[in-house]
């Protein structure tokens, strides 16, 4: 099946202090990695979600705004839902530099007519290496209208409604799904690469 893609990068990176998307790691930017990632699984169309536009967004990557006032990771998920043009659409964070092709094929793999896949580890789900229904757009679009912005809930939901599969995550796969929230993660991760 065709999929649409979205890079998430709309977050304030508190943590980190400064934009994660520029980051260095093992020599290239957070969002070149990323967006060579998601190339190679040749998707309908690669949208980036965030703020506002960056300046390092190629022109073939298409920009989606969040969706005003903005919620976090929900409201580019809600925005790039309403976009897409395949029926299914992969959310990868920017912040995840040890995703593999492989991964991301094996969930590709998983997904079907109406109902996409999920990865979790123990009791938490992994929303920024999802693959969505376009059925999950009523869901998002409710969660948007009410008071609990959390991914985890707005998931958790798509799972009780069957719209998404859970694929749990093995402890050899855990280090996948890696986050780079501040700086002692990179330097961390640069000292003893785990890819």
């Amino acid at each position: 099946m065709k999929i649409s893609v979205v890079l998430v990068a709309g977050g304030e990176s508190r943590r980190m202090g400064r934009d994660k998307a520029t980051l260095l790691f093992h020599a290239k930017p957070l969002w070149q990695i990323q967006l060579e990632l998601l190339q190679k699984l040749e998707p309908t169309e690669i949208f980036v979600s965030a703020r506002t536009d960056p300046v390092w967004r190629p022109a073939d990557v298409q920009f989606v705004a969040d969706d005003l006032p903005s919620r976090g990771p929900l409201s580019g998920l809600a925005a790039s839902l309403t976009r897409m043009r395949a029926q299914h659409l992969l959310a990868l964070a920017i912040d995840m530099p040890f995703m593999t092709e492989e991964y991301l094929t094996f969930l590709c793999n998983q997904i079907e007519p109406c109902r996409g896949v999920i990865a979790k580890i123990e009791d938490r789900f992994e929303p920024l290496a999802a693959i969505y229904p376009q059925e999950a757009l009523a869901n998002v679009q409710s969660a948007l209208s009410g008071k609990d912005f959390s991914l985890q809930t707005v998931t958790g939901c798509l799972v009780a409604a069957g719209k998404l599969q859970v694929m749990p995550v093995t402890s050899q796969e855990r280090k996948l799904f890696l986050n780079m929230n501040e700086l002692a993660d990179l330097r961390s991760s640069e000292s003893h690469s785990v890819l």
